[in-house]
């Protein structure tokens, strides 16, 4: 694009959310079943995948946070909430009790909750394995879904995934959040109305203090977990005692590692300020470098992902913290122009100089992202994360760690779609089920 000049006066906050683009970023949905909710307008919602945070299990986990949050949006109803433990089904209908007054029903199989026709639709936060299947079971079954990232473990569980919400009609959110966030919105249309001038590189990253897993041992599956049921889709592997809970990210047959477990978040605000779709060139290197112990996923990785005369970085140190520019996790669009660094829930922008010519702000949590959802079953209003977006930004991911893990050059062809020229990266565009549980439409 041409370089265009810089607006003589910052853009208005009520201006860019009535105007902008991105107010409607989300893909218009004609094929979306309309009156899916009461006749007096409640939204009934089940929640899929309520674990708790630590191994303790002590605080709430990602999928209890996101029941809590609808149940405190008006008109809205968690009518059930479904887990593989006992203990934090148990737990977690006591948490969305204190939000909405009325006690859910308790499920420890997601099926069961999915023939419960007076439920509208689900949210999904079980591990990355189950995360596609689970959607597809939801679709089939008639209810809109709400599923957190990333949405799939592999590519092909990507294509499903959007076919399923498409021939069932039904509403599918990404739970890539920021792209309701007040700020991110403002931050993108900033870099795509050529405030920045020129942009052909950005670089996204994060960096942590993950303490290591140790050496699993084999021992009897806790009491309360139906372990059969947690593995789901995935062919059957003995229980060891530091996957379950959340360990599993770190390991390929259940996770995606840190790319699909934050990286997804960044990268798609990435992509999205750059405007851009499917990468054409992938590589990546890094390994495991700070604990000795079970873990298979990188710990350090670097990965570049081009298209065409644009190109996005990443970095990640989960073990060590120090952070890029002081941020721990951040974005940064670089432009002929200025340079755009998104932090949190905020950004600035500096000249070429690095004097600070700008920044903005706004909300940063769940609440928008949800209502959006909502909305978008009560009243047919566009998603900011259809799950056409959700499957181009995780595919990032999967072509990422597709490329670290053969130690090869990675190119994928927009037109059709695919890896291309690559036995290796292809045999990882997809993944073997237990028998029974494979996806289907």
């Amino acid at each position: 694009m041409n370089a265009q000049p810089f607006p003589t006066r910052r853009l208005n906050r009520r201006r860019f959310l009535a105007q902008s683009t991105l107010a409607t970023a989300g893909i218009a949905m004609p094929w979306i079943a309309r009156g899916q909710a009461s006749a007096n307008g409640k939204v009934v919602l089940g929640a899929i995948g309520v674990s708790r945070e630590s191994v303790g299990r002590i605080k709430p986990g990602r999928g209890t946070w996101l029941a809590m949050g609808l149940a405190g949006l008006k008109n809205v109803e968690i009518a059930a909430v479904c887990d593989v433990d006992e203990m934090y089904v148990r737990a977690a209908a006591g948490d969305v009790e204190k939000v909405q007054g009325k006690r859910p029903e308790m499920v420890r199989d997601l099926r069961k909750l999915l023939e419960n026709r007076a439920i509208d639709g689900v949210v999904i936060a079980t591990p990355d394995h189950w995360h596609a299947p689970a959607a597809i079971l939801a679709c089939a079954a008639g209810k809109h879904v709400y599923v957190e990232k990333p949405c799939c473990h592999n590519g092909r569980e990507g294509e499903l995934m959007i076919q399923a919400a498409r021939k069932h009609k039904r509403v599918m959110q990404h739970g890539t959040q920021r792209r309701s966030w007040t700020g991110q919105r403002e931050a993108v249309e900033r870099v795509r109305a050529g405030e920045l001038g020129n942009v052909h590189v950005a670089r996204a990253w994060m960096t942590a203090k993950r303490p290591g897993i140790g050496r699993g041992k084999r021992v009897a599956v806790p009491a309360g977990l139906d372990y059969n049921l947690w593995q789901g889709p995935a062919p059957r592997r003995p229980y060891q005692d530091n996957v379950v809970p959340y360990h599993w990210h770190w390991f390929w047959h259940w996770g995606t590692g840190e790319l699909g477990n934050h990286g997804i978040h960044t990268l798609d605000v990435a992509r999205w300020g750059m405007g851009v779709d499917y990468p054409t060139r992938v590589v990546s290197s890094g390994g495991r470098y700070f604990h000795d112990d079970d873990q298979e996923t990188p710990d350090t990785q670097f990965a570049t992902f081009e298209y065409g005369r644009k190109v996005i970085q990443w970095e990640h140190r989960s073990c060590q913290p120090h952070g890029l520019d002081g941020i721990g996790s951040g974005i940064v669009f670089y432009g002929d122009r200025a340079t755009l660094v998104v932090e949190g829930a905020g950004y600035r922008i500096f000249d070429l100089d690095r004097k600070e010519i700008g920044k903005g702000g706004g909300s940063g949590g769940d609440k928008e992202h949800l209502q959006n959802y909502v909305d978008a079953i009560r009243d047919g209003k566009s998603l900011n994360a259809d799950i056409e977006e959700g499957v181009k930004s995780t595919l990032m991911c999967h072509l990422g760690n597709a490329a670290l893990r053969t130690g090869e050059t990675v190119r994928f062809d927009p037109a059709t779609k695919r890896i291309a020229g690559n036995a290796a990266a292809t045999a990882l565009w997809k993944r073997d089920y237990e028998p029974g549980w494979e996806p289907k439409l």
